[in-house]
């Protein structure tokens, strides 16, 4: 899988893709995350890509040009890409389009935005996925993108090592427990439920279940 991120601040995702099971994803060539600055394909001097929104208001809009020109040397000669833009006003992101993405896509482009958003036009040149991650809004796609890299990644074939470890693919609970069996806490014990003690998978099964339809 190689995620193509469209972005004016790259470096913003060192810290998250250079840890734990992203970073062993990418040495292992499971994913692979390029990155596009629009500021790199602009013919200003100064690099500047943002300009007030015609009809006024606040804040300041990312050109479209450039952002077409990154998404095209993303795409390159590909014909099968997904092309997700972020927004506030878009579909929400869920488990099963993470899943379906990364089931029929080797190629997946990232359009993250910052300020009051991107100019519309790109989205006129691109087929896209118009996507939000919830009901908020951020200062920008980083997050979010790095949400959707995390979440696409787990589908994709060992980068979790063990496919058993998809929570959404079998029954799981919202409550996990370890040892000990039991500990004191300012004199009140906390025990692991017996259930999970008992060696019966069936009722095991049942706990789970009851639990996640309870939460």
């Amino acid at each position: 899988m190689h995620f193509h991120i469209i972005t004016l601040f790259p470096k913003a995702f060192d810290s998250y893709l250079g840890e734990s099971i992203l970073k062993r994803a990418i040495e292992d060539k499971k994913i692979k995350v390029s990155f596009y600055n629009p500021r790199d394909f602009t013919k200003d001097k100064w690099k500047r890509i943002d300009r007030p929104p015609y009809a006024g208001g606040p804040g300041m809009v990312i050109q479209a040009e450039p952002v077409i020109k990154a998404i095209q040397r993303a795409k390159g000669l590909r014909s099968k890409v997904k092309i997700i833009f972020l927004t506030p006003s878009g579909k929400q992101f869920t488990n099963s389009y993470a899943a379906s993405v990364a089931k029929k896509y080797k190629d997946v482009i990232i359009v993250s935005g910052r300020y009051e958003g991107i100019d519309a036009r790109v989205k006129k040149v691109f087929k896209t996925d118009e996507v939000s991650i919830g009901p908020f809004v951020l200062t920008g796609g980083e997050l979010p993108a790095q949400l959707i890299i995390d979440t696409i990644s787990r589908h994709v074939p060992g980068v979790l090592g063990n496919l058993g470890s998809i929570e959404e693919s079998r029954t799981a609970s919202p409550d996990v427990y370890t040892r000990p069996e039991s500990f004191k806490y300012k004199g009140k014990a906390y025990a692991v439920p017996k259930v999970l003690l008992s060696g019966n998978h069936a009722k095991i099964e049942e706990w789970k279940s009851k639990r996640k339809t309870d939460k």
